[in-house]
């Protein structure tokens, strides 16, 4: 594998799609990228789903929800009903609820009406309680003893927190040693000799998120925590779910220019990946921007001719991506 971070980050996600391992035999595999907390992000998430839930959830469209809408669409009733008494108190006022109401009304999350000057909703489906087990995945394909130190106490931290079902490293064959040697003994280690051979080092141990966490909050003599509930991991569980659902793993374009000349989706064993023709390799999300200074946009005259059906090559590499996120992601509740 190329040794960029982000070129094995990608190949990490579609190795995952293609042969990850669910816990149940049944289970729908969703695959995601840079994704989690305020305080804390994974470079691959893997989202086993029931398949029946997938297919509800799907009721309610393709883009992910924000946590107002997962909350308007957790809560909207069966029968209509006036918002105020069908929804929990919010910690923001209600005339944001409001607001969030008229959002979700228009992305059909739910119904709503106004009836003797109150508006009242009702849901176009229930939320289904869709996710079974999240599995976050650290990439680090060049990585030496005192990096894997320094990971390893980031781990620690994900295992104490228990927010996934399991945490993994991803990394090279040949950075094995110092990965298993520093990692916790709870996580497990993912390597790649090539670009679709993987070989598990070492197995994690599977965490509990319907148990209390605990949240490193400061570090120091003596080091700062807190107590985490529940109820509180479930309701962060769902939300980055709902990102995986919305965005999946090809959503790097969205960040990157393919309206540039010089950009390039190339095959590899699993799936595309950006090339640069003018850097002449792999570029990172980061390098492909419009800051760039070997960026080159397209002429107009070939979206003008409507290359290759229309639009210019640009988007025509977005439509690609866009049409196997949504496949995926369709494929998830067959």
């Amino acid at each position: 594998m190329p040794g960029a971070e982000f070129g094995f980050e990608l190949r990490v996600c579609a190795w995952a799609e293609r042969h990850w391992t669910p816990a149940e035999p049944d289970s729908r595999v969703l695959v995601a990228r840079q994704l989690g907390t305020q305080r804390r992000r994974w470079d691959t998430v893997i989202v086993e789903a029931d398949p029946e839930g997938v297919r509800t959830r799907a009721a309610l469209g393709e883009r992910e929800l924000d946590p107002e809408l997962l909350s308007l669409a957790r809560h909207a009733p069966g029968e209509w009903t006036y918002y105020r008494d069908a929804l929990p108190d919010p910690d923001y006022g209600w005339r944001y609820v409001r607001e969030a109401v008229h959002r979700a009304s228009a992305r059909g999350v739910l119904e709503e009406r106004k009836r003797s000057n109150r508006i009242e909703i009702r849901r176009v489906a229930p939320y289904p309680d869709w996710v079974r087990r999240i599995v976050a995945v650290e990439n680090k394909p060049d990585l030496d003893a005192s990096a894997a130190r320094d990971l390893a106490a980031q781990l620690e931290r994900d295992v104490a927190l228990g927010l996934a079902d399991e945490v993994w490293v991803a990394t090279r064959a040949d950075e094995t040693r110092a990965l298993v040697t520093e990692m916790p003994t709870a996580a497990g280690v993912l390597t790649f000799g090539g670009e679709t051979e993987a070989t598990v080092a070492w197995h994690p141990r599977s965490l509990d998120p319907d148990a209390t966490g605990v949240r490193v909050t400061a570090h120091g003599d003596p080091t700062e925590f807190e107590y985490v509930p529940p109820e509180e991991k479930r309701e962060t569980r769902r939300r980055v779910a709902e990102r995986a659902y919305g965005r999946g793993w090809r959503s790097y374009v969205e960040t990157m220019r393919p309206d540039c000349r010089a950009f390039d989706l190339r095959r590899a064993a699993e799936g595309y990946v950006p090339y640069c023709h003018a850097k002449e390799r792999e570029q990172t999300a980061a390098e492909c921007a419009g800051s760039c200074a070997e960026f080159s946009p397209e002429p107009p005259g070939w979206r003008q001719r409507g290359w290759p059906i229309e639009g210019g090559p640009g988007q025509a590499v977005q439509r690609l991506l866009a049409e196997r996120r949504r496949r995926r992601r369709t494929d998830a509740g067959d």
